[in-house]
């Protein structure tokens, strides 16, 4: 009996152990949760870059706009 309770346990043990994900899978997940970060990141500095581009554009609209202003003749 102590046999067959020692071989259901090891056989336990072993199939618990086989359940869980690989050491390759666990560095797949791992390498696409770091490109998912990287790639979000990167997301977040180009808008970042083109909402500053957009801001600056519209800063040298005005200050085109306003000499032409300025030297138009006002009308009374």
């Amino acid at each position: 009996m102590k046999k067959v309770f020692a071989f259901a346990l090891v056989a336990g043990m072993a199939a618990l152990v086989a359940c869980g994900p690989s050491a390759a899978e666990k560095e797949a997940a791992e390498k696409a949760k770091q490109d998912s970060i990287a790639a979000s990141e990167q997301a977040r500095m180009d808008s970042i870059a083109a909402a500053e581009a957009a801001a600056a554009a519209t800063v040298d609209t005005a200050a085109a706009a306003a000499p032409a202003a300025e030297a138009a003749p006002a009308h009374h």
